[in-house]
């Protein structure tokens, strides 16, 4: 299994693994991470061999500073204004990629762009001082729930990687947002912890949503952020044997009869609803139900991304892949 380290203890450990092509399970803001050397192919294949993850499926590519970004990518005025105001954050920009730039092939999956990100904290002071950007896909396997304590990236992929990072239960609890410029216009292609109109009062503009075509970023398959359990979405009421994810205070009918209720906010509060959504997910879960039944949650703000990530819960299984 698994070694677990704090945040406070394990810097040269996951430094050590990194610079020998191995992947680490790191917190970030967002969700749990797990990272590997993005110059280094032996490092990103065990990203996807670890995940399960599908090769034509792009990773994110972590930079500690806009010195090394600007190395990596070439920067736009509108992705440039985002980076200044957002990051370190949660917000990932997919731009053309800068010829030579040093990552490796697997990482953008073959496209002409690149996803970068920076994060704050330790995952920020790790690629400082390993000096080269990280891949760091969510630290689950692929197309399920995201992992956003240390103990459920042990439980899911301990027996696969040698080292998890405890920084705690992740902040925001949801994977960051990802935008693309084009042609002086800006393209939402994932919602997450920053919402869209924050976004959109920073540049003045409104966003496009979804991309032109295929697979662009990380997080748009359409079976994704899955539990074993089906998912149930604007649930007005609750069958016999279902768990009931709810928000705010109105209950779905017969919710007294649910195998197991986690509320992910009682008070509305979209952003506690952000932060519980993976964990309660992966509670109910456990619960032995066989359907998990999603009370109606709002699409302002932050709800957007948190819509996203359940009809992707939702989705069929069988419809994970695009066509060949």
């Amino acid at each position: 299994m698994a070694e677990i380290l704090a945040v406070g203890e394990a810097m040269e450990r996951a430094l050590a693994l990194l610079e020998s092509g191995e992947v680490v399970a790191i917190p970030t803001e967002t969700v749990y991470g797990l990272a590997g050397d993005a110059t280094n192919g032996i490092g990103v294949a065990r990203i996807f061999e670890a995940k399960g993850r599908p090769r034509f499926n792009p990773l994110i590519a972590h930079i500690a500073d806009m010195e090394m970004a600007e190395r990596i990518a070439v920067f736009d005025p509108l992705s440039r204004k985002l980076a200044l105001a957002f990051w370190p954050g949660p917000l990932t920009l997919v731009l053309p990629q800068r010829p030579g730039n040093g990552t490796h092939p697997l990482v953008t999956a073959g496209l002409d762009t690149i996803a970068l990100r920076m994060p704050r904290g330790f995952g920020g002071d790790l690629i400082a001082r390993l000096g080269r950007p990280l891949a760091a896909p969510s630290a689950n396997s692929s197309g399920r729930i995201s992992a956003t304590t240390a103990h459920a990236v042990a439980a899911d992929l301990g027996a696969r990687i040698k080292l998890v990072v405890d920084g705690g239960a992740t902040p925001v609890g949801l994977e960051s947002t990802i935008v693309k410029a084009e042609e002086g216009k800006l393209r939402l292609l994932r919602p997450g912890g920053i919402a869209a109109q924050e976004i959109e009062a920073v540049v003045g503009m409104e966003l496009l949503r979804g991309a032109d075509a295929g697979v662009e970023a990380p997080g748009m398959l359409a079976s994704h952020y899955a539990p074993d359990a089906a998912v149930r979405l604007n649930a007005g009421t609750v069958g016999e044997g279902e768990a009931l994810l709810a928000f705010g205070k109105r209950r779905a009918e017969g919710w007294q009869n649910a195998a197991a209720c986690l509320n992910l906010s009682e008070a509305g509060d979209l952003r506690e609803a952000a932060s519980n959504l993976f964990a309660y997910m992966q509670q109910l879960d456990r619960s032995g139900a066989r359907i998990i039944a999603v009370e109606p949650v709002p699409f302002d703000g932050l709800g957007e991304a948190i819509n996203d990530r359940l009809s992707r819960a939702a989705a069929p299984r069988d419809n994970s892949l695009p066509p060949t």
